[in-house]
């Protein structure tokens, strides 16, 4: 009769046990809890990405296309979470002068010393280094804040935009308008910094329109942030 209690108590102890590892091992949300969702990486559709340019000059303005070489959009289910491409420079084009030799002229001017050095720096590239979301974000208007590191000629220089991006997991759709400070990339032919003339002038900053396409499928739906 006196070892009943003993016998009591490590009947009760085992039985605790027991039940400790059965609710750990059939927790699933525990488990989960501890798994990190990778993000996907959705490669860019090159055919259907465009980037559009135009820059002013007193009295005027000139606008073109430059090819996007390859890249990616990093998404994590609807969300944005990265990204890169490069842009092939050697491909840069003029869409405004009609006139075949007038328009060579310039493009061969926009990849010379004085603008963008083709020739020693074929590529220029484009790396998302952060991602925010726009609060409560109206149909159609940037719902993300991107930032990231521009490189032209050899020299990166940080840039924050705001872009309209689409995503249903499979495919994503980015679009935003970047403005650009060539000097700060070194392209200062023609520049107000240098004293030029007014009536010679070519603004310090041009844009950029962009549109990439990533991933597959067909359906599009607004990134839910």
């Amino acid at each position: 009769m006196k070892n009943y209690p003993v016998l009591l108590s490590t009947l009760a102890l085992a039985t605790v046990l027991y039940s400790s590892s059965v609710t750990a091992a059939d927790n699933p949300a525990k488990k989960a809890a501890t798994t990190a969702v990778a993000a996907t990486t959705l490669p860019v559709n090159t055919a259907s990405s465009t980037m559009t340019w135009n820059a002013k000059k007193f009295g005027g303005e000139h606008t073109g296309n430059v090819k996007i070489a390859n890249g990616s959009l990093e998404v994590n289910g609807r969300k944005l979470v990265g990204g890169n491409f490069v842009i092939d420079m050697t491909s840069i084009t003029d869409t405004d002068i009609t006139n075949p030799g007038s328009n060579k002229k310039l493009t061969d001017h926009l990849k010379s010393e004085d603008f963008f050095s083709v020739e020693k720096h074929p590529n220029a590239t484009f790396k998302i280094t952060s991602v925010s979301p726009v609060a409560k974000p109206k149909a159609g208007e940037p719902n993300y804040s991107v930032t990231g590191d521009l490189t032209i000629k050899g020299i990166t220089n940080a840039i924050t935009f705001p872009a309209n991006v689409k995503i249903n997991g499979k495919k994503a759709e980015a679009t935003a308008k970047i403005e650009v400070d060539r000097t700060k990339w070194d392209i200062k032919y023609r520049s107000g910094l240098l004293g030029t003339a007014a009536d010679k002038i070519i603004d310090d900053t041009f844009t950029i329109d962009l549109m990439l396409v990533a991933g597959a499928g067909n359906q599009i739906v607004e990134s839910k942030l």
